[in-house]
């Protein structure tokens, strides 16, 4: 007996997911291209970039009234206000570590980050965990030990970039009921642009901006920094509302990957035994929650409990 064929929405929402996260994945080799561009001047321009691919976006889909409808209720706005200097935070730390030669540890964070997620909702949510998740948990700190005794000191750019995204998904959980992906986005790169602002500042009177100084191929690379944010949270919103969540939590995982394959085998970072353990370690605590996601879905617990805890950091467009 021979398996119906997928409908053409599932299809469409498994490559739009694939497409997403495999953007994702191969930032680091767009980020090294933006050379000699330092951490803070790229993030800056992803920044302002971002805002002016969302508002052309917005424009042509005629949804203002969307963002209008948020900034007309304050604790929403604030809210996306903390995410904005959450992801900041994020953004800085991953660029930071990929121009530094620490691609391998920016990809162990994305690794550990859903089970930090987990975590986070057992200390600020006071959720329940089920056996399998304490054990992904507990096998993820062992990983962290382990590492941080090869490398004699913890694995800072890894535990900042799960922490930051951690603490951006409960946030933008607690918001998403009231703002939709593009919108928020949106307003979480207006409240940056200060923050951007006085970092080109900062930039310009140290080693200087290389914006339209290196070539006209770089200063596009740069531009498009907008396109490379916005175009991929796209695409996850379509995937978004045609996949089940289990498929969306799998396919999460392809960036983190791709990141890894390319700090080993492409910028060859040095990958000792204990780092070899310490990865082999999270991929089984990642197992263990992928089966415990697995089950939970085949035995019925509902859809909101299971988005709360378990999905990626997204939402529908």
């Amino acid at each position: 007996m021979t398996r119906p064929a997928p409908e053409p929405s599932t299809r469409s929402g498994l490559l739009a997911a694939v497409g997403a996260y495999g953007l994702w994945g191969v930032l680091p080799v767009y980020f090294l291209l933006l050379a000699p561009a330092g951490a803070f001047e790229i993030v800056a321009w992803r920044i302002l970039f971002s805002l002016v691919v969302c508002a052309l976006v917005i424009t042509a889909a005629r949804r203002w009234s969307r963002v209008i409808a948020i900034v007309r209720r304050p604790r929403l706005l604030f809210g996306l206000a903390l995410a904005g200097h959450l992801i900041l935070v994020n953004w800085t730390v991953y660029v930071y570590g990929t121009l530094s030669g620490h691609v391998v540890e920016t990809a162990l964070g994305y690794f550990i980050n859903p089970i930090v997620t987990v975590l986070l909702g057992v200390i600020l949510l006071r959720e329940r965990l089920r056996p399998l998740q304490w054990t992904a948990v507990a096998l993820s700190a062992v990983a962290v030990a382990v590492i941080a005794i090869g490398y004699g000191q913890l694995p800072w750019v890894s535990l900042a970039l799960a922490g930051s995204f951690g603490l951006y998904g409960l946030v933008k959980k607690r918001v998403s009921g009231g703002a939709d992906a593009l919108s928020g986005l949106a307003l979480e790169t207006a409240w940056l642009v200060p923050a951007s602002t006085t970092m080109l500042v900062i930039t310009g009177a140290g080693a200087g901006l290389t914006i339209g100084q290196v070539s006209l191929g770089h200063t596009l690379l740069l531009v498009s920094t907008g396109v490379v944010t916005a175009g991929p949270l796209l695409l996850f919103g379509f995937a978004a509302g045609r996949l089940p969540l289990s498929v969306i939590g799998l396919t999460q995982y392809l960036a983190p990957l791709l990141q890894f394959a390319f700090g080993v085998f492409v910028m060859h970072e040095a990958m000792p035994p204990e780092r070899w353990a310490g990865f082999a370690i999270v991929w089984a605590a990642l197992v263990l929650l992928t089966i415990d996601m697995l089950r939970a879905s085949r035995r019925g617990i509902p859809d909101a409990e299971r988005a709360q805890r378990e999905t990626p950091v997204a939402e529908r467009i």
